[in-house]
């Protein structure tokens, strides 16, 4: 058994991570790679996992004053260790360039495109009126899409890049355009949900989320609209040929998000812990999904 102090490091280091969300973005872009082109890829999701380690690292001090107001785990840890974090992290990024187009030819636009939005997320260099500059973050609606963008890049451009010619194993332009679409509307839907838990937070830094300027009652009624429409932008793709079984029963995970969210809203607010969970369990369907299919178990029934 850890001791406590021990127990309590390995806690702060995974929130100050969000490690939660760097084992979801490798495991869907592994996920989907193999969807979109055929292909499998340890070493294309060990770098979508290290490119969100190093953006979350890098909020995690940045976002320090509501993380305090949120009470998230590991926002002190990060805060203090601000002067280390920030130049690591940025000498890590500049560094990962090289090495990663050597191992993986062909990443180099997507990798630039997804952390120059990080930069743009995490720091104030948008132009604004007044002379000043904002992050994206503060940026009504912009803030999700942008998050949903980032998932797009790392789990679609990534492996299409790393696979321009995947030849008869790709998936047909009209295919990868529904699951585009259904992936935003579902990512977007997370990002409510963890704006819900963090609603306090932000209202206090001033951060324009949709919980905090209409709030958090329309803001639960938009994250049912928008799993009922990711998942029937799924499945309306099946019905009409542009995907097969395999991707259409992705369908299930706004399904079983819309059941826990609406047990665990019923009575009280979304919690850190809640939103954690739900991640890891989508990080866990997506396991079994491989190793079902792994298993050589039939993975289109209709």
């Amino acid at each position: 058994m850890l001791n406590a102090g021990v127990n309590a490091r390995i806690l702060a280091f995974a929130g100050i991570t969000r490690f939660h969300i760097v084992l979801i973005a490798g495991l869907g872009t592994f996920t989907f790679a193999w969807l979109l082109t055929g292909h499998e890829s340890a070493g294309l999701a060990l770098v979508s996992g290290f490119d969100w380690f190093l953006v979350n690292l890098l909020n995690r001090v940045v976002d320090a004053p509501e993380d305090r107001a949120n009470r998230v785990v590991g926002a002190e840890s990060a805060a203090r260790r601000a002067r280390v974090i920030v130049p690591t992290g940025l000498a890590l990024l500049a560094a990962s360039f090289p090495a990663v187009e050597w191992a993986l030819p062909g990443l180099l636009v997507p990798r630039a495109a997804y952390h120059a939005l990080g930069l743009a997320y995490n720091w104030r260099l948008l132009p604004a009126p007044g002379g000043r500059r904002v992050r994206l973050k503060q940026l009504y609606a912009a803030k999700n899409a942008a998050s949903a963008c980032g998932f797009l890049l790392t789990l679609f451009a990534y492996p299409l890049a790393a696979w321009p010619g995947a030849g008869d194993r790709a998936l047909a332009p009209a295919g990868i355009t529904v699951l585009a679409v259904f992936f935003f509307l579902f990512e977007v839907s997370y990002e409510v949900i963890y704006d819900l838990r963090d609603a306090p937070g932000d209202r206090a830094a001033g951060i324009r989320t949709f919980p905090a300027v209409h709030g958090e009652r329309r803001a639960g009624r938009l994250v049912y609209v928008l799993l009922g429409l990711s998942a029937a932008v799924l499945l309306g793709g099946f019905l009409a040929g542009a995907v097969r079984w395999r991707a259409a029963i992705l369908a299930a995970a706004p399904a079983l998000q819309g059941v826990l969210f609406r047990a665990w809203t019923r009575r009280r607010r979304i919690t850190g812990a809640d939103c954690v969970l739900l991640t890891l369990l989508g990080a866990a369907l997506l396991l079994v999904y491989n190793v079902w299919r792994w298993a050589g178990l039939p993975l289109d029934l209709f």
